[in-house]
């Protein structure tokens, strides 16, 4: 099935494995709670046992450099899609209105990001991530 929207999230290269996942989560949670329609339904499986649903079409991963992520976040902000970042003094907070916090202490150009999701059409996400491999 091919979808008419795409979701791209792209880590920053050089975190530690921890990180780079840690990262891929948040910004996975961000696009599911803040884009209607992206969410399928529920699974069961033949026993009974129910479970959450997930994203209704694939996530792409992609690796990239600080420049990278400045580069994707502003052509997704300026093509307005659906953006979600995580920046380096996330690491150090501890709940959800301090990483708030963090975020709005921070012009959009001096953010020091460590990774970016977008939600879009298809072509748009495509323009957007052009260039940058998929994560290793």
């Amino acid at each position: 099935m091919r979808f008419d929207t795409k979701i791209g999230i792209v880590v920053r290269a050089d975190l530690a494995a921890w990180q780079r996942l840690n990262v891929t989560a948040f910004l996975a949670g961000a696009v599911a709670g803040g884009v209607p329609g992206v969410i399928g339904e529920p699974y069961a499986d033949a026993s009974g046992n129910e479970y959450l649903p997930t994203f209704r079409q694939p996530v792409l991963v992609y690796a990239g450099e600080v420049d990278e992520l400045r580069s994707v976040r502003e052509k997704a902000v300026g093509r307005g899609m659906d953006v979600a970042v995580y920046i380096e003094e996330m690491f150090k907070t501890g709940h959800d209105a301090d990483n708030r916090a963090a975020v709005r202490a921070v012009e959009a150009p001096d953010l020091a990001l460590v990774g970016v999701a977008v939600h879009g059409p298809r072509n748009a996400v495509d323009k957007t991530l052009k260039g940058l491999a998929l994560h290793p």
